[in-house]
């Protein structure tokens, strides 16, 4: 009789709160708070990932007596720095020359295609259209060119916040590192004595879960951005730094994040050479390989306890709700909302046999 009637309660509260919501929508009532949402978002999801991955090294520094926190920060932060101008000083004269030349790959797919359609036209006995091809291709190109016309504020506008954010960002992440230890104790105070051992079990399993996804993902994501790039310096791929770098940047996505790095090495290959689109497909093969038999199960373990095809209906749920970054939270959300669920029925088992 209790249960039914604490469900009828959750029941109640739950349509309640929807009803709320809906009528705030309405009333236009919420917009202040979603643009605060919106505009602090990005700076805060950005320096939380990066929070997880530089924890450690700022923790290992700051080990010693002689180091304080901030300063063990401070010298992180100075040692990205010089990786980074290391970087650029030895590699952006490449990346500048691969990035131009690759920029005028359409051109030459256009004029690849211009030349395929001569072919055909001579080949064609009449059974296709070659006019009505070069029309759409035409079409097609110059319907682009309109767009990016038009759309060329929205870059410039999208640029402008992306340079913000940036700015933003290592002044959010000096404070979370720096506080971040204080977080866990802070939200304890506010539970009864009685439930602070369990509270702060659940809060130091969620930090666990959303730390070992993170720097699981980037070291994964790290490892196949040099595999792919090794493997292409090996077949002779053209613009191999910058397409291994591309590989680097989409396999923060679990399972399809590999694939659609390897569509533009497909695309390149295809251009410089038909053959050797195969051995772009061989090298996408024994990296995947590798990383799911030898450097995911070493990275992961058996931490997260996610079936592959829960992460793919993850994903293609995702993608058409928010896009890649949908994609690239949707898997330490459903992690940290697992743990929740865990905890709460084991809570709601204690203290209600």
């Amino acid at each position: 009789m209790w249960i039914r009637h604490s469900f009828f309660k959750y029941i109640t509260a739950a349509i309640l709160i929807l009803i709320l919501y809906y009528f705030l929508e309405k009333l236009e009532l919420l917009n202040p708070i979603k643009t605060i949402f919106g505009t602090l978002f990005y700076p805060l999801l950005i320096a939380g990932f990066l929070f997880y991955i530089l924890r450690p090294a700022v923790h290992f520094m700051a080990k010693s007596k002689f180091l304080p926190l901030p300063v063990a920060i401070l010298l992180v932060f100075a040692l990205i720095g010089v990786l980074i101008y290391g970087g650029i000083r030895f590699l952006a004269d490449t990346i500048k020359k691969q990035i131009t030349d690759i920029s005028k790959l359409p051109e030459k797919i256009k004029q690849t295609a211009e030349e395929a359609g001569q072919k055909l036209e001579q080949n064609d006995m009449g059974m296709v259209s070659v006019v009505s091809i070069k029309q759409r291709v035409t079409e097609y190109f110059g319907g682009l060119t309109q767009q990016i016309g038009e759309h060329m504020m929205s870059v410039f506008s999208t640029i402008a916040g992306a340079t913000t954010v940036l700015i933003i960002v290592p002044f959010v992440l000096f404070f979370f590192l720096k506080d971040g230890h204080k977080l866990i104790p802070f939200l304890k105070r506010a539970l009864p004595e009685k439930h602070k051992p369990r509270g702060e079990k659940v809060l130091k399993d969620l930090d666990y879960t959303v730390s070992s996804y993170i720097i699981g993902q980037a070291t994964i994501a790290a490892v196949d951005g040099v595999l792919t790039y090794i493997g292409y310096v090996i077949i002779g791929l053209d613009y191999a730094l910058v397409l291994g770098i591309f590989v680097m940047l989409t396999c923060v996505i679990p399972f399809v994040g590999p694939v659609i790095g390897a569509i533009p090495a497909i695309v390149v290959a295809l251009m410089q050479e038909p053959s050797m689109a195969i051995y772009v497909i061989i090298t996408f093969i024994v990296v995947q390989q590798l990383e799911g038999n030898l450097v995911a199960p070493l990275v992961f373990g058996e931490r997260l306890d996610i079936h592959p095809l829960t992460v793919i209906l993850l994903l293609v749920v995702a993608a058409p709700l928010y896009g890649v970054v949908g994609m690239i939270i949707a898997v330490p959300t459903y992690s940290v909302l697992k743990v929740l669920l865990k905890h709460g029925y084991d809570f709601y088992r204690l203290y209600h046999p």
